[in-house]
């Protein structure tokens, strides 16, 4: 039976991981470079960076010529650990947990590239009955991408910590089911699904505020943490960025550009986002939602991810305790002012 903390990734991908982790052949140089995301406006920077092709531009720019990316989308991080240990993505474009997770279990053969964003996460419900963490029952469900170790169902864990008392921390976990951002809004919109609740993201958080009749916040990120949480970040395995050092150089400087192009040209990145990903929210709307607080979090730094990472080895969910977020990410960072 795989244990608790190796919920999200397969058998087959644990056996990945500790070939992964094993193997001391390199991967080899590519030019066919594949990276996974998953659904919502967190991910904005890889939208833009798919349409305007700036991996390959900067790329170029670093003499390696003829780059080309394959962007592919799943519902949530487990999928995509899956996928890159499997060798079926070179990076992703995910959660803290998930690379917190890999990097642990390969004993270090999984590193993060650059940080990507910030926004906050929100625990949103319908049910009028639920005003706190508090409040949940044994049978109210909560959606989260990958339960118990995606970093929404981490950061519910740190809140049940924080609300129950340190030892029950896992408390809320039995709440936790499995959906994808749209599958939860959908789910949420349905007054008859047995789902009420959704540790929800934007675009889906403003949808669900207002489209689902009672929805209502319960917590956000920025109050179990203290601050803005990386939510998404490139990281890949060190084999493939030892074999490919300036297609990872290429990534931070192609995130950089995108990130800028949010904050320059807001209309326009929002655009490229409704575009590539067929988002049918208004330009208009989303342009008031990234005006909200903390939705213009683009930094190529970690943040937030050390408190991650002690809850994660406090709860043996990690094995080692990082000793510093420069631990689990790849020198090509380590110049930024992250934490």
């Amino acid at each position: 039976m795989i244990k608790q903390f190796q919920c999200g990734l397969t058998a087959v991908a644990l056996i990945a991981a500790a070939a992964l982790t094993a193997s001391p052949a390199k991967a080899q140089q590519k030019s066919e470079i594949s990276l996974s995301r998953q659904p919502g406006i967190f991910y904005m920077p890889s939208h833009i960076m798919e349409k305007q092709k700036l991996i390959e531009k900067h790329a170029a720019q670093l003499g390696v010529v003829g780059v080309t990316t394959k962007w592919v989308t799943f519902s949530g991080g487990g999928a995509q650990t899956d996928a890159l240990l499997a060798g079926g993505v070179d990076i992703l474009n995910t959660g803290t947990g998930n690379l917190l997770l890999l990097w642990d279990r390969t004993r270090g053969g999984v590193k993060g590239i650059v940080a990507t964003s910030a926004q906050p996460m929100t625990l949103i419900s319908r049910d009028a009955n639920i005003k706190s963490i508090k409040d949940f029952g044994p049978n109210d469900k909560i959606a989260v991408p990958t339960v118990k170790v995606s970093t929404q169902a981490i950061v519910l864990q740190i809140a049940a910590a924080e609300a129950f008392g340190p030892d029950q921390w896992s408390k809320l976990d039995v709440n936790t089911v499995q959906l994808g951002h749209p599958d939860a809004y959908a789910a949420l919109s349905n007054a008859k699904h047995e789902v009420h609740t959704h540790f929800s993201i934007p675009p889906f958080t403003f949808l669900e505020l207002k489209n689902v009749p009672g929805a209502h916040v319960v917590l956000s990120s920025p109050d179990v943490m203290g601050g803005p949480l990386s939510q998404a970040q490139f990281f890949t395995t060190t084999k493939f960025a030892d074999a490919n050092p300036k297609i990872i150089q290429a990534v931070r400087d192609a995130t950089k550009e995108a990130q800028d192009l949010i904050c320059s040209d807001t209309r326009q990145a929002v655009e490229i986002y409704k575009e590539i990903t067929g988002d049918k929210t208004s330009v208009e709307e989303l342009l008031d939602l990234l005006q909200e607080p903390g939705m213009m979090e683009w930094n190529l730094e970690p943040q937030g991810t050390m408190k991650f990472a002690a809850h994660l080895f406090k709860t043996g969910t990690l094995k080692t305790q990082p000793k510093a977020w420069t631990d689990y990410y790849l020198p090509v960072a380590h110049d930024l002012k992250g934490n």
